[in-house]
């Protein structure tokens, strides 16, 4: 749920490069996607937002009951290896590694002004071990049960920006447990036709140390929890084929701190599994001890062909700020809109954001502009090998038909 990273080139970039979203129960279904997110700030000197992974599902892999789940980032790696029904007809077993560069760094903004002075970098490694059950065998929409096991080594490091007053925490061991209870789900794509999910979660962390750092002004906790609640519904209208979005998460914790604490802001909706979004913002802007979000877009098609499309968006949040983080007000609201391509094989989009309540150099109001980017391997892979006719152009006819395709 929560991702912590340091800008600057070469270090910020680097890392939200290796920001993949592991989700939450063994994908049935197989996948080979490339995507990217952007968001570039118009004002201020931000975070980089930015992600860019390869997924790659493989059901049946080696056996018929073992599934491959793989996020390939530049600097990051997050895989499963699925065991179907290896507790009962009904329940899987996955067991997970993941680990890289940057993966647990944390950058600070407070007053929406980012403090690379205060900020540092961490790198991490995680063993995990998942209970998937479904209570519901013959039901129309799933309903399943995940509680997931996992030990994550973090090192944490100053970055060249940090000040050289400014101490960074010790490196640590985390231990916790994730549980939740989720009906429906939606699959790790841009722009989901059909979807629907209600579920609920709860996490707990017990860190092998409490810490005191920066200026010995901020603290560790030995134990944080978190606890959200999420209600989503993706659908299209068949006869003229808009399409619309919405979701609304709540969440709350139990002795937070920076590392911890629910963290809003940007674009960016395949970072994470449950992303808190809010279009105009930094990425990560907001750190809040408990918020309620809403959000929802809709996409409108503006050619005959159905391939080029209008999308508009809104988003809002009522929050709880972290102490130390609080800034006037506690409502954040998003708006933006974009062009989208899509074809079989491509979805981009391009766009604009305006963070209406976002603070830049003591007034509200943030400009972005973003680009998302999800090509499907499969899709792509079929339109290029494809017989095509004989003639001089069949070479570029085969890249156009992959393109369109």
């Amino acid at each position: 749920m929560n991702r912590y990273h340091k800008s600057g080139i070469g270090i910020g970039f680097l890392w939200l490069l290796g920001a993949v979203p592991a989700f939450s129960q063994i994908d049935p279904v197989g996948r080979e996607l490339v995507q990217v997110g952007y968001n570039a700030a118009l004002q201020g000197k931000p975070p980089i937002s930015a992600y860019a992974f390869y997924y790659h599902n493989h059901p049946e892999f080696l056996r018929s009951n073992l599934t491959l789940r793989l996020a390939l980032a530049p600097t990051y790696l997050d895989s499963e290896l699925g065991f179907r029904s290896a507790l009962g007809m009904h329940t899987d077993l996955g067991l997970g590694l993941a680990g890289g560069g940057f993966a647990d760094s944390y950058a600070e903004i407070r007053g929406g002004k980012y403090l690379e002075e205060e900020s540092f970098v961490g790198h991490g490694a995680e063993l995990n071990l998942s209970v998937y059950h479904r209570f519901n065998p013959a039901g129309m929409i799933p309903l399943n049960g995940v509680l997931r096991v996992f030990g994550r080594y973090t090192a944490f490091n100053a970055d060249s920006d940090t000040a050289d007053d400014f101490v960074v925490p010790d490196d640590m061991g985390r231990f916790g447990l994730r549980a939740g209870l989720r009906w429906g789900g939606r699959e790790p794509v841009l722009f989901p036709s059909l979807a629907m999910e209600i579920s609920a979660w709860y996490e707990g962390e017990y860190r092998t140390q409490d810490d005191v750092y920066g200026y010995g002004d901020r603290e560790i906790e030995k134990f944080a929890h978190s606890y959200w609640l999420q209600a989503l519904l993706a659908y299209t209208i068949p006869k003229c084929e808009h399409q619309f979005y919405v979701s609304l998460t709540l969440g709350g914790s139990v002795t937070p701190d920076r590392l911890s604490a629910y963290r809003l802001g940007a674009l960016l909706p395949l970072v994470s599994e449950f992303p808190l979004s809010l279009p105009g913002y930094y990425y990560q802007e907001i750190s809040a001890e408990r918020f309620v979000l809403f959000g929802a877009n809709y996409l409108v098609p503006i050619t005959p062909d159905r391939r080029w499309n209008l999308n508009v968006q809104a988003t809002t949040a009522v929050v709880d700020y972290l102490p130390g983080l609080e800034q006037p007000g506690d409502w954040h609201t998003g708006v933006g809109g974009g062009i989208v391509y899509r074809s079989p094989s491509w979805k981009v989009m391009l766009g604009y954001a305006y963070g209406v309540d976002a603070i830049r150099s003591g007034e509200r109001g943030a400009h972005s502009v973003g680009l998302l980017l999800q090509l499907d391997l499969e899709r792509a892979k079929e339109a290029w090998i494809k017989p095509e006719p004989a003639g001089r152009w069949r070479g570029v006819q085969r890249i156009l038909g992959v393109l369109g395709n």
